[in-house]
């Protein structure tokens, strides 16, 4: 492969990791999703005893599922006795995105405050 092409490839890649944690932190951003996300962590749950838990109607529980689902944060089952149930759960590679994601920022900020005290205490 290229060097020109590997660039393009290595480019496109890193813009749809920044659009996956983009839609990510924007679905984490609404409190009732981050608590929905909250109770999925427990133990995958059915979007009606989620809405109940929630104290949200079924047409808004079913919205902020849609969010959840287009983030990849959560994934849609529907057990062989009734195909009409729905049970959510969690899916992990968001999160580990945005944990890598948070731990090299950590790190940034630390080489930066680290570098400042360097420059205060010889300057």
């Amino acid at each position: 492969m290229s060097t020109a092409r590997r660039a393009r490839v290595d480019a496109a890649s890193t813009a749809h990791m920044e659009a996956r944690l983009d839609r990510t932190l924007a679905a984490l951003a609404d409190p009732v999703r981050r608590r929905g996300i909250e109770l999925l962590a427990e133990r995958p749950r059915r979007a009606g005893e989620l809405a109940e838990e929630l104290s949200l109607s079924p047409a808004a529980m079913s919205r902020h599922l849609r969010v959840l689902r287009d983030a990849e944060l959560v994934q849609e089952e529907h057990p062989p006795f009734d195909a009409r149930v729905r049970i959510f759960s969690l899916r992990p590679q968001p999160m580990t995105a945005l944990k890598a994601w948070l731990a090299d920022a950590e790190a940034g900020w630390s080489e930066q405050l680290t570098a400042f005290k360097a420059h205060v205490e010889g300057g």
